[in-house]
């Protein structure tokens, strides 16, 4: 008899690290060289930054329609992150994998962490890979916070001693990248994917 073909399931690509290391940058540039890619868009109640659009960077919803979401269970995991908001869309996200999408979730260690417990629990059933970006010394992490100036230095000194803290997590993931440059850390995440990609074909 002939072998049957190979059917294809949805990979969701969690991508995580501390706050200022660059995820936004390197997740655009990895849009860039891998287009194919889906993006799932994070709900938030804080603050547009500089630059920032509605619906293709953050859903920004005020904190009633947030609670709302979370009463009816419509978040795949939610979080209140250095006073904000965030919530994670559950439907798209379990509607993508079925198709055998590749999706995309940017999301801040807290989230990554709940994800990953939706996961082991069963409550997720999905191919996940949990990819942690790490600076290349707390120095340059410290550099790129307050190069952005988006909060005072008290909220900044409060970010880095968060950021400090959550590199200790970075031994749970499945892969740690060093954001040197911008292009080399969404070259090695796209390669990272390749790989992943292979293990979701099932007979």
């Amino acid at each position: 008899m002939p072998k049957r073909a190979k059917r294809k399931r949805g990979l969701l690509v969690v991508i995580s690290g501390p706050s200022g290391v660059g995820k936004s940058t390197v997740v655009r540039r990895l849009f860039k060289v891998y287009p194919k890619l889906l993006m799932s868009i994070s709900s938030t109640t804080r603050t547009p930054r500089p630059g920032e659009i509605h619906g293709q960077h953050y859903d920004f919803i005020t904190q009633e329609e947030f609670d709302l979401r979370v009463k009816q269970h419509k978040f795949l995991e939610w979080a209140k992150v250095h006073g904000s908001y965030y919530g994670t869309p559950r439907q798209y996200i379990e509607d993508e994998l079925k198709q055998g999408e590749v999706v995309v979730l940017e999301v801040d260690v807290q989230g990554a962490s709940s994800v990953k417990r939706l996961v082991e629990s069963g409550d997720l059933k999905a191919s996940v890979v949990f990819i942690f970006l790490i600076p290349p010394s707390v120095d340059i992490l410290a550099f790129r916070l307050k190069k952005r100036k988006t909060e005072d230095e008290e909220v900044v000194n409060y970010r880095l001693r968060a950021a400090i803290a959550e590199l200790q997590v970075m031994e749970k993931y499945d892969y740690i990248v060093v954001n040197d440059k911008v292009e080399s850390a969404a070259d090695k995440i796209k390669a990272i994917i390749n790989v992943e990609k292979e293990r979701t074909l099932v007979n």
